[in-house]
C-alpha cells in the first residue's frame, strides 16, 4: 500500500516575507492572529479571575503596612461608595492579569504579522529592544511599588489628627496602578536613546554632551508627572532615569567602537571649521599654439569634440 507524501507549501509568514500575499490574504492573516490573541487573553482573564483576590491584597499592602492604616477586627479597612465597585474592580484587575499572563502569545501574534515587512537587521534590533523592554518595565513597576509606601506615609502624616482617614478602594487601586504604569513607561526611555544611536542619528559622544540637559529634563518630568507632592517619588524616578541614561550612553560607546565610528577623516573637525587642503597644485603653463593654417576638413587635435546629438529614445 503506497502513501503519497504531500509537500508542505510556504507558510503565511514566508509568503508575507516574499510579498506573494494579496490584500485579502493580509486581512485574513490579521483576522486569524487577532482571534488567537483574543483567545489567549480570554484564557488569561479566566486565570486573572482566580488571582484577583491575591493581587488586590498585594496592591493594598503599601497602605496596610503603614502605622496610619485603619484596622477593624484585625483587618485593614477600605470603603466602597457603590455596591458594585468592588466587583467591577475585581474584573478590572482580572483583565490586567489576563493581559500580562497572555502577553507572550499576543505579542508573538503581533510580531508575526509585522516581522515579514522588516529587513533582517531591523528584526535583530527589534529582538534586542523587546528583550530589554520587559525587564525595564518590571524594574519601574517594582520601584513604583516601594515609592507608593513612602508617598502614602508622607500624605497621611500631614493630615489633621482629629480627622479619621479611610481610603476608598477603587481610587486607591487606581492611584497605585497609575503610579506603576507611569514608572514602567518612564523606564523605557533608555531604549529611545539607544535607538537614536543604533540608527546613526546621534553618536555616544553627542549623547554624553547632553547629560546636563537630560538630568534637568528628568527632574522636571518627574516633578510634573509624579502624582504625589512628596519629594521621594520625584527624586527616586529622576535618579533612576539619570542612571539608566548613563547606562544607555555606555552601551552606545560600545556600539560606536564596534562599528568604528569616530575614526572618520573629519571626525575631529567642528561643523564650522574649515578643513585643510592637503595637495600640491600643478603649475599653470602656457598651452600649445593654435595653427591657423590647418587644411580644411582636418580636425584640430586640440579643439574640443563636437557635442553628440541624441534623441530621448536613444537613452537606455
Amino acid at each position: 500500500m503506497a502513501f503519497a507524501l504531500r509537500k508542505r507549501g510556504p507558510s503565511s509568514f514566508e509568503r508575507a516575507a516574499d510579498g506573494s500575499m494579496t490584500l485579502i490574504e493580509h486581512v485574513r492573516e490579521l483576522r486569524n492572529r487577532l482571534f488567537r490573541a483574543s483567545v489567549a487573553i480570554l484564557i488569561g482573564f479566566g486565570l486573572g479571575v482566580w488571582l484577583a483576590g491575591p493581587v488586590l491584597h498585594l496592591l493594598q499592602q503599601p497602605y496596610c503596612d503603614l502605622p496610619q492604616a485603619r484596622y477593624v477586627d484585625g483587618k485593614c479597612e477600605f470603603v466602597q461608595l457603590g455596591p458594585a465597585d468592588l466587583f467591577l474592580l475585581q474584573l478590572k484587575v482580572a483583565l490586567w492579569v489576563g493581559l500580562i499572563a497572555a502577553a507572550p502569545v499576543w505579542l508573538y501574534q503581533l510580531w508575526a504579522f509585522i516581522a515579514p515587512g522588516l529587513h533582517r537587521h531591523e528584526r535583530r534590533y527589534a529582538y534586542f529592544f523587546t528583550a530589554l523592554a520587559a525587564p525595564l518595565f518590571a524594574a519601574g513597576a517594582v520601584l513604583a511599588y516601594f515609592v507608593t509606601a513612602k508617598g502614602l506615609e508622607f500624605l497621611l502624616s500631614i493630615s489633621d489628627s482629629e480627622i479619621s482617614t479611610t481610603l476608598e478602594i477603587t481610587k486607591y487601586i487606581s492611584f497605585v496602578t497609575n503610579l506603576i504604569l507611569l514608572f514602567g513607561v518612564a523606564f523605557e526611555f533608555p531604549l529611545v536613546v539607544l535607538m537614536l544611536n543604533f540608527v546613526g542619528i546621534a553618536s555616544a559622544k553627542r549623547l554624553l554632551s547632553w547629560w546636563r540637559v537630560a538630568i534637568f529634563v528628568f527632574f522636571a518630568f518627574s516633578a510634573v508627572v509624579t502624582p504625589t507632592p512628596d519629594p521621594f517619588g520625584m527624586t527616586a524616578l529622576a535618579i533612576c532615569l539619570s542612571a539608566l541614561y548613563f547606562g544607555a550612553v555606555g552601551i552606545a560607546f560600545l556600539n560606536d567602537r564596534r562599528r568604528g565610528r569616530g575614526k572618520e577623516i573629519y571626525a575631529g573637525i567642528d561643523d564650522d571649521e574649515v578643513s585643510p587642503l592637503e595637495f600640491d597644485a600643478d603649475p599653470v603653463v602656457a598651452g600649445q599654439r593654435v595653427d591657423s593654417t590647418a587644411p580644411v576638413g582636418v580636425p584640430d587635435p586640440i579643439a574640443p569634440p563636437a557635442p553628440i546629438e541624441r534623441r530621448y529614445d536613444d537613452m537606455t
